[in-house]
């Protein structure tokens, strides 16, 4: 039997020791051995676990990956060998969650609180989709010794169609959004010396409500092997309660191609803003304002080994079609667009810097969202971030923990800040935001140096943690204070899964003092300048997985019950409890 074996072997060895092949060179040969089977074949499976790790951290876009094709020439070997079947090991595992495409949540707690949610989705054929999305928050109010409505609400509804493939994907969007808030941020000056009869007519003469409304169609298209990489456009117009009025339309289309190493990229965009306001805060005649903003971006990308730059310009031709300041004017402007990376030692530790600039379109949609208490008689102009100048340091402390930190400094021409509105007696506008209870926009010249830092782990997949902080130094030129801008961020989260069925999490976050002016025309001293303290805000969750579809929550904000001001005279709610129910679900 040995001899019939070797005999095989070498008649095999001499047909095809010739031929070639990828995986050998053609000077080898396979040469004979005698085989001895001493024991049946009895295969296992070693232990194994998996290392979680964090996401690489890593730049956008990555070097391009040669195409490298695989060609392999093959030939049987006759063998006698027949090794016996085995048995794999057992293996636990774990029971995968399974995923829905719909979900409901209600929930409902003090100070009259209702939050509501309702997103569904359907896929239907040729890879087309449908989605819609409800979106419900409101409170009743009851803040402490606060004397006017401090109720507010926020209703939104959002609907998308579209389709995706690999040469093509696209949607469109349709969304309302109805807001309504109160300008409740009284000084407790204007009425604690008052009769309470007198008191009480001072109060009564005041209407806090402010109603906000938008509506928005937009959509993108993008195409997946083509010069044209894709575009988007929306359309939007914001009202409010005072007939106040804003349009807005932007498009943004965006080319790339690669030559040799090189990758090529143009971005386009026209955005123009158009609107007006019946009144300003004095009664007189109302204001318009109005910007056309054009840009076209080019830029290039190499990508070498461990480094990668991009190194662009961003043109921008402005036309103030309607003056919104008394500086608004027609003006080319030119940024800088430059960036780069470099990994000093792998994903451990990457190098990144970069000097970017951009004109910002200021809106009063975007005022209202980031201050709900503004006035609606606003100066709205664009900002010129002349550039941004920033270096730091990415990486990874271990397998699970990421750090991430920066320095950088800003300057920006013409930056909107938030100010108190002036309380006049004799002002012929008696609407409800004319009590010194609203905020107005001043612009300035503002220099910003800055630095921030962040650390994130993935202890185990049952436990997460993340906390960060930025700290800010401003210089302004006209203004006396970079107004309602704090100097320090600070902010953590955590989240735990305890059990298969039971979850928790909490976040703080920190915020230091902001400078701000309350103004009083009737006082003899008019102008004091406020500072506000600082302020932490402690919030906590837990929940609970009776099903794959439904899960039960208990959610706490302010758990420290701190009567913080989030802006002049403004203070928030103090603990907020809020209990509800997640339903997730197929059609």
């Amino acid at each position: 039997m040995k001899i019939n074996f070797q005999y095989k072997i070498a008649i095999i060895v001499v047909l095809f020791g010739t031929q070639i092949t990828i995986a050998q060179k053609k000077d080898e040969n396979i040469g004979t051995e005698v085989v001895n089977v001493v024991k049946a074949y009895t295969p296992t499976i070693s232990d194994a676990f998996k290392v979680k790790e964090t996401p690489t951290l890593d730049d956008e876009d990555t070097s391009k990956k040669e195409a490298i094709q695989y060609s392999i020439f093959s030939f049987p070997v006759a063998s006698t060998f027949t090794p016996s079947k085995g048995k794999a090991a057992g293996v636990e595992n774990g029971a995968k969650e399974k995923l829905f495409s719909n979900y409901a949540t209600l929930a409902a707690g003090n100070y009259g609180t209702i939050n509501a949610e309702l997103f569904v989705t359907q896929t239907l054929e040729n890879g087309d989709y449908v989605g819609a999305m409800l979106r419900h928050l409101s409170s009743q109010g009851g803040i402490k010794n606060v004397e006017l409505d401090d109720n507010f609400s926020n209703t939104a509804i959002d609907a998308t169609y579209g389709s995706k493939s690999k040469k093509l994907s696209w949607n469109g969007d349709l969304g309302y959004q109805r807001q309504t808030y109160n300008w409740y941020g009284l000084d407790a000056s204007l009425y604690e010396n008052l009769l309470p009869s007198d008191k009480d007519v001072f109060l009564n003469g005041i209407n806090p409500k402010q109603t906000y409304q938008n509506i928005y169609l937009g959509g993108r298209l993008a195409l997946g092997e083509s010069v044209f990489k894709d575009a988007t456009i929306k359309f939007s117009h914001f009202s409010d309660a005072f007939s106040s009025a804003e349009n807005r339309f932007v498009v943004k289309p965006s080319f790339q191609f690669d030559v040799m190493d090189v990758k090529l990229k143009t971005n386009f965009v026209l955005d123009y803003l158009n609107g007006k306001f019946q009144k300003d805060y004095f009664d007189a005649t109302g204001l318009k304002y109005g910007y056309t903003n054009m840009g076209i971006q080019p830029s290039f990308q190499i990508n070498k080994d461990d480094f990668s730059v991009n190194v662009g310009v961003g043109i921008f031709y402005s036309m103030a079609t309607a003056s919104g300041t008394s500086e608004a004017k027609n003006k080319l402007f030119v940024y800088p667009n430059i960036t780069g990376s470099y990994k000093v030692v792998g994903d451990l530790m990457i190098a990144y810097a970069g000097a970017e600039g951009e004109l910002k379109q200021n809106t009063y949609q975007d005022f209202a969202q980031e201050n709900f208490f503004v006035s609606p008689t606003l100066a709205v102009a664009p900002t010129d971030q002349k550039f941004d100048i920033y270096v730091g340091l990415k990486g990874k402390l271990a397998n699970t923990i990421g750090y991430n930190i920066r320095g950088s400094v800003k300057n920006e021409d013409n930056k909107a800040l938030f100010k108190n509105n002036v309380y006049d007696v004799l002002n012929t506008n008696t609407a409800g935001y004319t009590n010194g209870n609203s905020f107005g926009v001043v612009y300035d010249n503002v220099k910003t140096v800055s630095f921030f830092g962040e650390l994130k782990a993935d202890f185990s997949k049952n436990i997460s943690f993340g906390i960060n902080g930025t700290f800010n130094s401003y210089a302004t030129k006209d203004q006396k204070e970079a107004w309602n801008l704090p100097g320090i961020k600070l902010g953590s989260t955590i989240d735990v899964n305890v059990t298969p069925k039971w979850y928790a999490g909490a976040n703080v976050f920190f915020v230091g003092q902001r400078k701000d002016q309350y103004t009083n025309l009737t006082l003899t001293e008019p102008v004091k300048d406020v500072t506000l303290d600082s302020y932490f805000d402690l919030n906590a969750h837990v929940g609970y997985k009776h099903n794959e579809r439904l899960t039960f929550f208990l959610k706490g904000n302010n758990l420290a019950n701190q009567n913080y001001q989030r802006w002049l005279n403004y203070p928030v709610q103090g603990i907020q409890v809020l209990v509800g129910a997640n339903y997730k679900f197929d059609f």
